[in-house]
């Protein structure tokens, strides 16, 4: 119980460094990713106005199915970036959320950039 208190305080710790240094805008929206234990949710999140222009999750959706390993991760952050291209966003900054950046954060950032997003 000890153990799963400390690495949930480490991982907001890790949260709270990575947020107070980015910033999403309109123009250059943070890219926030969640992984649950079955999912993976990704959000473009503009912060100036205080509201989400694009949400997908693989729970339910066109991407939904996919499954939550590197290359449905892969699949899925290029069908976000697709989406976020129609949007008219080239550009944004990447929030891994307190996750350490390898796995399926790493393949759904490098699925985005793939689709053309630039981080």
């Amino acid at each position: 119980m000890k153990t799963l208190q400390l690495k949930r305080a480490r991982k907001q710790k890790r949260k709270m460094r990575i947020r107070k240094r980015i910033v999403g805008t309109a123009e250059c929206p943070r890219l926030s990713v969640y992984k649950s234990n079955r999912y993976i949710y990704l959000q473009a999140i503009d912060d100036t106005a205080g509201r989400t222009i694009l949400g997908m999750s693989t729970a339910h959706g066109p991407t939904s199915g996919l499954k939550r390993n590197v290359e449905d991760g892969l699949k899925f952050g290029q069908a976000f970036g697709e989406q976020l291209k129609v949007r008219q966003v080239h550009r944004a900054v990447f929030d891994r959320n307190g996750n350490l950046y390898h796995g399926v954060i790493k393949a759904v950032a490098d699925g985005a950039r793939k689709a053309g997003i630039e981080f």
